[in-house]
């Protein structure tokens, strides 16, 4: 369990190595810019192999970005190739982006997000990761649901 908070906190370190421009831009990024944002996951893995108590967390946060279809980044795992606490750490991830302002969009509401994430259960996230994160925070923030 310590492994996955430290990865989940650390998950995006990586962008560390990112141009501070390129993070903050408002549009869409050019194919070119993607490929930079790309690498933020092997970046990050390699600062933490370097640590001794944060290397077990390094292969979750290179595998963050792997989706469940197999189309993800970096090394295109599909399925239950990609380490549960990665998936974990993806929903989670996704969660936060879409309910929080950017830069070119405005947050979704909570239920807009949720109902999303569970429209991509099977596709870009592992089913059972969405299950466990939708009845986790519906139950924390008391709707029982």
């Amino acid at each position: 369990m310590e492994t996955l908070e430290y990865a989940g906190v650390l998950h995006d370190v990586g962008k560390i190595g990112i141009d501070s421009q390129l993070l903050e831009k408002p549009g869409a990024l050019t194919e070119a810019e993607w490929e930079i944002m790309r690498q933020h996951p092997a970046f990050g893995a390699n600062l933490l192999k370097e640590i001794a108590f944060l290397e077990k967390a390094s292969t979750l946060v290179l595998c963050h970005h792997e989706r469940y279809d197999g189309s993800g980044y970096p090394g295109g795992l599909k399925g239950n190739d990609i380490p549960m606490g990665a998936r974990l750490i993806a929903v989670a991830d996704a969660f936060d982006t879409m309910t929080t302002d950017r830069a070119y969009r405005p947050a979704m509401t909570t239920e807009r997000a949720l109902k999303e994430m569970e429209d991509c259960a099977g596709k870009q996230f592992c089913p059972m990761a969405v299950r466990s994160f939708v009845t986790g925070l519906r139950v924390s923030l008391g709707t029982g649901q």
